[in-house]
C-alpha cells in the first residue's frame, strides 16, 4: 500500500471543543502538505476552512447532529443546508440513536433521509455509532442507512466509549458490498491501524493522527 494511498484515504480530522481559528487553518495546511482526502471538522469552522483549501484538491468535511445524534431532525437539515451553502463537500451525519435503541426504524430512516434528501449532489456518510449497537442492531443500522440513500457508513464519532473495530468493518463490508464506501473511525493512531482496517475494507479512515500516520512512512 503506497504512500499516495494511505494519505487519500485520510480524513484529517479535528473536532475538539476546544479547537481555535488558528488550530483549524494549521489542519488545513497540513492536508494540503501531506495530501489527505479531506478535513473534518465542526460546522462553525467551515467557512474558515473553505477559504484555507480554495482551488485545492483537498475535500471538506463536516458533522451534523454531532455527536449524540439526538437533535431534531428540522435542525439537522437546517444545519446541513447552511453547511453545504458555506462550502462543505460530505456530510457525517450522526443517526438517531436513542430512536434506533427503542426499535423506532421509521424515525431513525426519515431523519437521515431528510438530511439527504435536502442536500443532493453532496456526499453523505452516516455514522451508526457501532459501540452502543448490538450485532443486530448493527446489521438493521446499516441497511437503513442505504435505504435512506447514504453513501457511506462510518463506525464511530470516536466520542462514544470506543471507536472503530476491525470485525464491525468487517460485518459492514458483507453487508453493503461495493455499495457503499466504509468510514472507519475512532481511536485511529498508527500506520498499522490504517491498514488493517482497509484491507478489513474501509475506503476511508477518520483520524486526527493523520500526520503521525504518515511520518511513519518516511
Amino acid at each position: 500500500m503506497n504512500r499516495e494511498t494511505i494519505a487519500r484515504s485520510i480524513d484529517h480530522t479535528l473536532l475538539r471543543s476546544d479547537a481555535t481559528h488558528g488550530d483549524i487553518e494549521n489542519l488545513c495546511k497540513e492536508a494540503l502538505d501531506f495530501g489527505f482526502h479531506s478535513v473534518c471538522i465542526s460546522p462553525f469552522f467551515v467557512k474558515i476552512a473553505q477559504e484555507a483549501l480554495k482551488d485545492s484538491e483537498v475535500r471538506l468535511t463536516t458533522v451534523i447532529g454531532f455527536p449524540l445524534g439526538s437533535t431534531l431532525t428540522d435542525v439537522k437539515v437546517f444545519e446541513a443546508m447552511n453547511v453545504a451553502l458555506l462550502g462543505a463537500d460530505e456530510l457525517d451525519i450522526v443517526i438517531n440513536i436513542g430512536a434506533l435503541k427503542s426499535g423506532d426504524w421509521k424515525t431513525v430512516r426519515k431523519d437521515l433521509s431528510d438530511v439527504i434528501m435536502a442536500t443532493r449532489g453532496f456526499i453523505h456518510k452516516a455514522i451508526i455509532e457501532t459501540c452502543y449497537l448490538n450485532e443486530d442492531e448493527k446489521k438493521k443500522a446499516v441497511m437503513t442507512a442505504l435505504d435512506a440513500g447514504s453513501e457511506f457508513i462510518k463506525t464511530s464519532t470516536g466520542f462514544g466509549p470506543k471507536g472503530a473495530e476491525i470485525e464491525d468493518v468487517r460485518l459492514i463490508k458483507s453487508l453493503v458490498g461495493d455499495r457503499a464506501g466504509i468510514k472507519a473511525a475512532g481511536g485511529i493512531r498508527t500506520l498499522k491501524q490504517v491498514v488493517d482496517f482497509i484491507e478489513a475494507g474501509a475506503t476511508r479512515i477518520g483520524t486526527s493522527s493523520g500526520v503521525g500516520i504518515m511520518k511513519e512512512l518516511q
